[in-house]
């Protein structure tokens, strides 16, 4: 199912959002002096340099030296890091090189992960959409939550992590999807047929994610309450964790529900 293939585009942004080291983005004003390169061999040399991680010690001047974590870290990530150590420089073309072969190379890698994800889902007997929304969507969203959750705490009003979800999320929409659509819509119309898309389970998976949805935007709202939690929407910790196990299970049960619906267990519409 091509549907997967969005959800597969978020892989590249969480391991981005990884090694682009999160906390600096926030914490620095100038993010050209963050994220820019000058040379290639800059490049490699950092994608295979275990550096240690970011926290607060490091606003104290001294240099850290790496961790075991970080060294597990490094090892995990270091052939995403060799990889995208190939795409040019920001200062080539005033950045247009490093933004075009960016663009190509997500492309592919997308279209290979979404490949991949279908061929699990094969091999574990699993239908495609069944894979989509219990293992592309958990993997590529979680590094989502940790950007969106190092955002919060350090934003007094948290709207880099609204930012951070909401956009990541319009991505998938309108350019995952619009735009791969429009793709095949004009091809298929050179070639004098007519592009279809079979909707599946599609309404109903929709259906339950948006009354989900309002749930949790429902329980926010209460929850800035100044007689709930102080007003705030981390508050005292019993409500902090009613609140948690009330998302867990709310993604339990659309998980549960959009399973049964595409084994056909539950009627769809």
């Amino acid at each position: 199912m091509r549907l997967l293939h969005p959800y597969a585009s978020d892989i590249l942004t969480g391991v981005l959002l990884y090694l682009s080291t999160v906390d600096k983005l926030i914490k620095k004003t100038n993010l050209a002096l963050v994220v820019g390169s000058s040379s290639w061999r800059e490049q490699f040399v950092s994608a295979v340099t275990v550096s240690a991680g970011n926290d607060d010690e490091e606003d104290s001047g001294e240099e850290r030296l790496p961790s075991c974590f970080d060294y597990i870290m490094h090892f995990l990530t270091v052939f995403w890091k060799v990889l995208f150590a190939f795409v040019p420089p920001t200062e080539y073309w005033n950045g247009w090189a490093c933004f075009f072969v960016s663009i190509s190379l997500i492309g592919v890698l997308t279209a290979v992960t979404g490949d991949l994800a279908c061929h699990f889902g094969c091999t574990v007997g699993l239908k495609d959409s069944v894979t989509a929304v219990v293992f592309v969507a958990l993997g590529t969203s979680v590094p989502d939550t940790f950007a969106s959750k190092t955002a919060a705490i350090q934003d007094q009003y948290a709207d880099a992590s609204i930012g951070n979800v909401t956009g990541s999320n319009a991505v998938n929409v309108f350019l995952g999807i619009g735009v791969a659509w429009t793709i095949a819509a004009v091809y298929w119309k050179s070639k004098g047929k007519v592009f279809k898309v079979d909707p599946g389970s599609l309404a109903f998976s929709v259906t339950v994610f948006t009354v989900m949805a309002l749930v949790c935007v429902v329980v926010l709202v209460y929850r800035r309450r100044p007689s709930v939690a102080g007003g705030e929407l981390g508050g005292p910790r019993t409500p902090k964790l009613l609140t948690f196990f009330l998302f867990l299970s709310l993604w339990f049960i659309y998980i549960l529900l959009s399973s049964l619906e595409a084994y056909c267990h539950v009627p769809g519409f």
